[in-house]
């Protein structure tokens, strides 16, 4: 697979895998960019742009925390819609990739 195409289906999955870590709980940016770039290779400029996306769009909503090691910091959580974004969002990767799976012959 080119570099091209990798970078193409990692950004139509960002935003599911976001959704997915805040679904855990509340996550401050730079921690997100962390879990994506060890979990799927996305780099940090990715994040800020969709983080302030999915504020204006209402699916996180954010807080101020003091940091020891630092400024503070901006905490993102789901909003109830942004818990529906995530669950809808998901159960359209499931029915992908089943039927990607089952074009390459896996199920």
């Amino acid at each position: 697979m080119t570099e091209q195409n990798q970078v193409q289906l990692k950004k139509g999955a960002l935003e599911l895998c976001v959704l997915a870590l805040l679904a855990r709980g509340e996550s401050y940016a730079y921690e997100i960019a962390s879990a994506l770039a060890a979990g799927v290779g996305m780099g940090e400029g990715t994040i800020y742009p969709l983080m302030r996306r999915m504020h204006d769009d209402g699916l996180v909503e954010t807080r101020l925390a003091e940091s020891n090691s630092g400024p503070p910091r901006k905490y993102y959580r789901l909003t109830p819609a942004g818990r529906a974004a995530f669950a809808a969002q998901k159960g359209e990767w499931r029915t992908f990739t089943d039927a990607v799976n089952q074009l390459l012959g896996e199920r």
